[in-house]
């Protein structure tokens, strides 16, 4: 691979104003008892800014026992609300800048059609296809929170019925798309400790944690690195197949161990570990995806079959934590344009890129063509 060393200066711009970390706990805290209650095959109540609410379901925990219960909790019509890339993997033509697309059920649609509406790996899409039409912000807002909740985005929705018994937990559509800011408001250091590693240097890793006690992100910091003056920085996001498994369909585990080397040689640095599995579509997505990949879809392909976008990673909480550490001026080690916008965009400055890429394999061949030539990555 090609190796260039280029200074690229990346102005911080002006972030949005934050939340208060008040008001983005409690959004938290409601979105991850959402949350929780989806994983379990439980329905939720979205509510929107008009004072309406949806019941939802993620399809995704459809059997046939769940969606006689969800039937309980609402009034029809159904329909099942997938995002634009999940609407067009089944050959449904839609245009535009939606991010959500509803499709119409029929009232007594089997929980096996849904799960193959939404699952790439279950069984085809029935024929015909349901008709399509532009998701309301409720239902656009059940889809965002099945992504949140690390499963197949893709919600059963309905209108809540006036009377429906134990009411389900409700949550506002607003929390839902407020939730990445929330986190990365409320991230909270919660232990650190020193580990000597075995390239001669010592870390003191700090764990952060966001107020819902979601997944702690780390930041692992090498030698003694100055506050006034850019710091070697490198942003990895968790790959247990690469890192821990030593996995050869990707780069990741020679891009951890390479930027620990890389950063104890040059005596100092911070290596941030973000908890966002398989560019952000959660590990069980990310196996999935590679049964797709082995059917023939490259990486981005097999993303968007599943319904998310090429690369559902976002940066802010990375910046957070470099700024909570006092580090407001780095030199990233990086070959993703997105990670030096990203970290402008959130007030860090990037005073210079370094390259960051390591010789393919004959199993990741396609992968890394894939990131350069379709993702934008810079080789």
């Amino acid at each position: 691979m090609f190796h260039s060393r280029m200074t690229q200066n990346v102005t911080p711009r002006l972030a949005p104003t934050p939340l208060s970390r008040e008001l983005a706990r409690a959004r938290l805290i409601a979105v991850d008892r959402a949350i929780a209650e989806l994983r379990r095959g439980d329905p939720v109540l979205v509510c929107g800014a008009s004072g309406g609410a949806s019941a939802v379901l993620a399809a995704e925990t459809v059997t046939g026992d769940t969606l006689t219960r969800f039937r309980g909790l609402i009034v029809e019509p159904l329909g099942l609300v997938v995002t634009v890339h999940r609407a067009r993997a089944v050959g449904i033509a839609w245009s535009g800048a939606d991010s959500a697309v509803l499709l119409e059920l029929p009232a007594e649609v089997a929980a096996e059609t849904i799960r193959a509406l939404a699952d790439p790996t279950q069984a085809p899409p029935p024929r015909p296809l349901p008709v399509a039409r532009r998701a309301p912000e409720e239902a656009a807002a059940a889809v965002e929170l099945t992504r949140q909740a690390g499963l197949l985005p893709a919600a059963v929705i309905a209108p809540a019925a006036a009377a429906a018994g134990e009411a389900p937990v409700g949550v506002a559509a607003a929390a839902i798309w407020q939730y990445r800011e929330a986190a990365a408001t409320t991230l909270t250091p919660v232990g650190e400790a020193l580990a000597p590693l075995d390239v001669g240097a010592t870390a003191r890793i700090v764990a952060f944690r966001p107020a819902d006690g979601a997944t702690e992100h780390l930041a692992i910091v090498i030698g003694e690195p100055a506050a006034d003056r850019p710091v070697l920085a490198r942003l990895h996001s968790q790959c247990l197949t690469g890192d821990l498994l030593g996995s050869l369909r990707c780069d990741c585990g020679d891009q951890l161990r390479g930027a620990i080397k890389e950063i104890a040689e040059a005596g100092a640095g911070v290596l941030v570990y973000l908890a966002q599995e398989g560019r952000g579509i959660g590990l069980v997505n990310k196996l999935r995806a590679y049964g797709l990949q082995d059917r023939g879809f490259d990486t981005i392909e097999a993303n968007e079959q599943l319904g998310f976008h090429a690369d559902e990673r976002e940066y802010r909480e990375a910046a957070e934590m470099l700024k909570q550490l006092g580090f407001y001026r780095v030199r990233l080690m990086t070959n993703n344009p997105r990670k030096l916008e990203a970290l402008a965009q959130h007030g860090i400055e990037v005073t210079e890129r370094v390259p960051h890429a390591f010789p393919a394999n004959d199993h990741n061949q396609r992968y890394l063509w894939t990131k350069a030539t379709r993702g934008g990555h810079m080789f």
